[in-house]
């Protein structure tokens, strides 16, 4: 099959989207696919592929929802003039699938919408978006959604959809079974005997990052590392330093507690020991559509504690490795930890040390069965050449 992906941004961005875009498309190629992403230009991409798969970059930022600029329009006149089998468009409410909307049925080859949860649905400022989407998501010939109970699928289902599949999220193998892998406690000058508790996200403001020193610092728990990393961490050092509350619950918990916090951004191989070296993943996102973090704790047999945010409560059920803290929803659907209990629930749950291991286990057996990217780009496939062979 010849297949283009779509998606704002790839390899070497770092985030959820490029990463799975990334899993889906090399291992597509390893299957024996020709797989092109088209992407956003990006400063250090100096190759034309990258392991087999082909990419092809348009200089676009912003989010245009229709294509004015040279670019744009090149971006469209790429999609009509490329003759390939499907076309999948990863994310709405971002250029690479709106630039795309009004041109849809122009489109030959088989079109594939992965929307990854509408995040902006009940924004005010995305109505007339989202209206204009009740028509255009007929056009797809199959819309993938990463879980069977979610305000994108519910859309679908509302606006009576019929091309509908569930494809989850995942995490890849010859990552987290790999055993030489950096000593992250040693490196980082961690005691061996300290409880240590993990989060991954980019702090962007929403990935819960406060949230998380606050749950740990007013933690019982003693002799204990918060390890956060994530891009644009010096950022968030300015918020936390502000924060007068989180500074003086820090200055106690340091001196008495012994409790030690460490941000920063680290290569890939090292974030995935961490997540195989660390005994608890604290993730009280605000919004989310399918976190890949959580696949990944999974993967780690590291046991996790998120908000219901995206479908995290659908992942700790399907892998059996986590919990989920209490969460209130605002008016935007954004997810906040009801700190009181959530602290309660983080006590409780390192009280119980034999809860985690089973925690682990379960996820890990669960993950290697279900949710590789092995596994999940197969479900990929099956669903193009399904496509395809219904065509004809």
């Amino acid at each position: 099959m010849k297949i283009i992906h779509c998606v704002e941004s790839y390899y070497p961005a770092i985030g959820g989207m490029p990463e799975v875009v990334k899993q889906l498309s090399e291992r597509l190629v390893k299957m024996g696919h020709d797989v092109t992403v088209v992407t956003r230009v990006h400063n250090d991409r100096t190759l034309g592929s990258y392991n087999g798969v082909k990419v092809v970059s348009f200089a676009i930022t912003g989010n245009p929802k229709e294509a004015t600029s040279p670019e744009e329009k090149a971006y469209v006149d790429f999609l009509l003039a490329t003759s390939c089998d499907v076309i999948t468009f990863f994310a709405a409410q971002q250029w690479a699938t709106d630039l795309a909307l009004p041109v849809l049925k122009k489109i030959h080859a088989k079109k594939v919408m992965v929307p990854t949860g509408y995040s902006a649905l009940y924004d005010p400022a995305y109505t007339n978006y989202f209206e204009v989407m009740k028509a255009r998501i007929h056009d797809y010939d199959m819309n993938v959604y990463l879980s069977n109970d979610y305000r994108d699928i519910n859309f679908a289902r509302e606006n009576k959809v019929k091309n509908i599949i569930v494809i989850p999220n995942g995490a890849a193998a010859d990552e987290f079974l790999k055993e030489d892998l950096p000593d992250v406690r040693k490196e980082l000058g961690i005691p061996a005997s300290d409880f240590l508790i993990l989060m991954v996200g980019s702090y962007t403001g929403i990935k819960g990052h406060r949230e998380t020193v606050e749950l740990f610092l007013r933690s019982k728990i003693k002799r204990t590392t918060l390890l956060m990393i994530g891009h644009n961490y010096k950022g968030f050092w300015k918020q936390y330093l502000h924060n007068a509350s989180l500074a003086w619950l820090y200055v106690k918990g340091r001196l008495f507690l012994g409790k030690k916090i460490i941000f920063n951004f680290f290569p890939r191989s090292f974030t995935v020991a961490a997540y195989k070296q660390s005994n608890l993943f604290l993730f009280p996102s605000n919004v989310e559509c399918s976190p890949i973090v959580l696949f990944e704790c999974a993967a780690a047999k590291l046991p996790f504690l998120a908000t219901d945010v995206g479908n995290s409560a659908e992942i700790a059920e399907w892998t059996e490795g986590g919990l989920i803290l209490p969460t209130s929803k605002d008016e935007k659907g954004f997810s906040h930890v009801r700190m009181k209990e959530g602290v309660v629930m983080l006590n409780s749950v390192y009280a119980d040390k034999k809860k985690m291991a089973t925690m682990s286990e379960k996820a890990f057996e669960n993950w290697k069965e279900r949710y590789r990217w092995e596994v999940i780009a197969g479900k990929y496939e099956q669903m193009y050449l399904n496509l395809l062979h219904d065509s004809h």
